[in-house]
């Protein structure tokens, strides 16, 4: 990245499972940007709230997040069928919602040159990002993905419950009345189901280089 281009923010939305993931981390490496993923941050609320059970739910979230540390939080493993049913419960939740929210924005604000992904980035969280994806991929092949992920810490795992819990996922995403999964119109899309890790990571570098160097042309004159 060339040293004058001061900021750089790339936001990453999609469904469960499409590789929104995979591809914000990989460009996030090669340029050098800070990463959040948002998904992660519901799966933590989910296993708080889960391990916890509190009464006041929305306080006892707001005082876990005065002092939540990333590097603890990708230490985690919050990607069990339990969890992930219940975070698309807490997603509906807008009061919780509004917390997360607000911890997303002032990391973006903090880090100028950040990729966060999610499915309500691109709308909610960074519409003035400079770049926008939005990953895809059909349910057979982020069922598969999703699948060899969970079966390293869950031997019993069967492949139709994957696909499942992915299906109930999806709609509930798609059609909740809170920040609801959209692509924005100015999103790339991405489709993982289509693509490799090498030719998504061209794919989105091809982007990025453009907005470099128009950033790099913007900052000269």
């Amino acid at each position: 990245m060339k040293k004058n281009i001061r900021t750089l923010q790339i936001s990453c939305d999609g469904g469960a499972a499409t590789g929104k993931s995979t591809g914000a981390k990989m460009i996030s490496k090669k340029y050098k940007l800070k990463f959040l993923s948002s998904g992660l941050l519901y799966r933590y609320v989910s296993y708080l709230i889960l391990k916890y059970k509190p009464k006041d739910k929305i306080n006892f979230i707001k005082k876990k997040f005065k002092k939540i540390s990333i590097k603890e939080l990708n230490k985690k493993n919050l990607h069990s069928p339990e969890i992930s049913q219940y975070s698309a419960e807490v997603a509906k939740i807008g009061k919780i919602r509004k917390i997360l929210k607000s911890f997303q924005i002032n990391f973006s604000k903090k880090n100028k040159k950040c990729c966060i992904e999610g499915r309500d980035i691109s709308t909610k969280i960074l519409p003035k990002s400079d770049i926008k994806f939005f990953f895809k991929c059909d349910l057979k092949t982020a069922a598969l993905r999703r699948y060899k992920e969970l079966k390293k810490s869950d031997p019993s795992i069967k492949i139709h419950m994957v696909k499942k819990a992915l299906r109930i996922r999806n709609i509930s995403d798609t059609n909740r009345k809170n920040s609801p999964l959209l692509k924005h119109r100015d999103s790339i899309e991405i489709d993982t189901g289509k693509l490799d890790k090498r030719a998504m990571l061209a794919k989105m570098s091809k982007s990025v280089e453009s907005i470099i160097k128009t950033k790099w042309r913007q900052n000269r004159n």
